[in-house]
């Protein structure tokens, strides 16, 4: 399964959620900036950073730690 983070360019929320996605050894995962995106900035705004599980469409919205990355990724097939 392939994941997604959706977050934006200078943004220390989404900084600590790459330290965080590191830290429950999160499997890889492409990164998407909405900015400038017009679609993406109407879904996303101000919920960034946002992981989202491409199959099912599932969603992790910011606030996050490691404990519910890790939990959101056991009930997914994305390991």
């Amino acid at each position: 399964m392939r994941l997604i983070l959706f977050q934006r360019d200078d943004c220390p929320l989404c900084d600590r959620a790459l330290a965080l996605l590191a830290a429950a050894r999160a499997p890889d995962f492409e990164p998407v900036w909405i900015d400038g995106d017009d679609t993406l900035e109407t879904r996303y705004g101000d919920r960034v950073p946002v992981l989202r599980e491409d199959a099912s469409g599932r969603e992790l919205n910011w606030p996050f730690d490691a404990g519910s990355i890790r939990r959101f990724l056991d009930a997914c097939a994305c390991q």
